[in-house]
Formats: C-alpha cells, sequence, structure tokens
C-alpha cells in the first residue's frame, strides 16, 4: 500500500540545512499497525506528513495503492487525502464553532455527500463512539478524550484505508489514552491501515510492528513478536 523509497526532506533554518529526513526507505502493507517511534526532533511527525501528503519531500518517490503521488498536484493529492486517509492529530484540530455532530459531519460535506447519507452515517458514528449526547455541543464543551473521540469519528467517517495518528493520546490522561487507543485499535481490526507517531514506548509497544527513528533515519524496523 505504501511504498516510500530514498526519501529525504530538508527544512532551512537560517544558513542551516536540517536533514529531517535522510533517504528513507520504507514499505507499509495494507492493513498493518506500525508504530513510529523516536525522540523530538527525530523526524516521526515530518514522516507522518509526507505519508499523509499534507508536505511534500525535496528528493524520493512515494507510491499509494501502486501510484506515485509524489509529483501529482495538490489538488490531486487532497482528493486522494479525502478518500484514503483520516488523520488524528494530539490537538484535535476541531472547528470551535462547529458542533460534535457538525464536526463529525465536515468531510462528508466536502466531499459532497448527499444530505441524507450524511445523517445516516454521522448518527452511526455519534452511536459507535458513544456520543450521542455530546452531538450539539461545541468542542470547549466537551471533555478532551470526548474532543479525541469526536476526531477519530471525523477521521474515519469517510472509510479511509488507512488513518495516521500523530501522538493522539498526548493531551489526555493515561487512561483516558488508553480507551482512545482501543478504539484506533478497534478500527484497525475492521483491515484499516493505522500509523501511530509516539515518543511514548508503552504506547508503541502495543503496535504489532515497531519502527525507531532518530536524525531523520529509521534504526530500527522489527515485528512485535510479544502480540
Amino acid at each position: 500500500m505504501i511504498q516510500l523509497t530514498e526519501i529525504t526532506r530538508i527544512f532551512h533554518m537560517g544558513d542551516q540545512a536540517v536533514h529531517a529526513l535522510n533517504e528513507i526507505n520504507l514499505s507499509i502493507k495494507s492493513g498493518e499497525y506500525v508504530s513510529i517511534m523516536g525522540p523530538s526532533g527525530s523526524g516521526k511527525s515530518t514522516l507522518l506528513n509526507i505519508i499523509g501528503l499534507l508536505d511534500k519531500p525535496d528528493s524520493g518517490h512515494y507510491e499509494l495503492d501502486g501510484k506515485i503521488v509524489t509529483d501529482l498536484s495538490e489538488t490531486e493529492q487532497a482528493q486522494i487525502r479525502r478518500e484514503k486517509i483520516g488523520f488524528v492529530f494530539q490537538t484535535f484540530h476541531l472547528v470551535p464553532r462547529l458542533t460534535a455532530a457538525e464536526n463529525i459531519e465536515l468531510p462528508l460535506i466536502l466531499s459532497g455527500l448527499a444530505p441524507k447519507e450524511r445523517h445516516t452515517r454521522v448518527n452511526e458514528a455519534l452511536l459507535a463512539f458513544e456520543l450521542q449526547d455530546r452531538a450539539q455541543h461545541r468542542p470547549s464543551e466537551l471533555s478532551g478524550g470526548q474532543r479525541q473521540r469526536v476526531a477519530i469519528a471525523r477521521a474515519t467517517i469517510m472509510r479511509p484505508t488507512a488513518i495516521l495518528a500523530d501522538e493522539p493520546t498526548g493531551n489526555l490522561d493515561h487512561q483516558i489514552g488508553a480507551e482512545v487507543m482501543t478504539l484506533l485499535e478497534n478500527h484497525h481490526k475492521t483491515g484499516t491501515t493505522l500509523i501511530v507517531v509516539t515518543h511514548d514506548r508503552e504506547l508503541g509497544a502495543r503496535a504489532h510492528r515497531q519502527i525507531a527513528m532518530r536524525d531523520g533515519k529509521i534504526m530500527i524496523d522489527q515485528a512485535n513478536d510479544t502480540i
């Protein structure tokens, strides 16, 4: 599903060039559950942004579902993101003025789905994520765990083939974080590819495959034999 070949990403800070990613080669099969770990500045979030088509590499090739996507236009990449990729972020990225239900519905509106189908899917998501009684509440009226459930519902409402989660429990306490991870893992069990970026070793150890990064390079890529 995901094939990265010699991916390099360089950021310029003044007269200094920082190699966020240094000739990364990575293959992730459809339906895998992968954690990407490493300290701050290791390149893990940059790698996730490349995979999610939120950023472009300076060199190398990215193939997604058999199609080279590196050189596509922004419009073409945006369409692929809508159809194939769901994002979950540490800071939720909910629209403050929209209710929980409206936040969940937003990708469906952007995709042009008919109102009747949108209504059905949103109600199903509210039920699945136990948000029925919070549907008309805005993000400021929700707890951190509820906001992240809304974010996951929004990320999965388009039925993507891959979910990319960047520190999804970073703003949550341990118990609520574990519940959020269970929601993501349950969705993975339906066949969705799940890629989680984290600096938390305990969280990363839940994945079936673990990748460790440092200084823009993959240092370790191994299967989790304990699962």
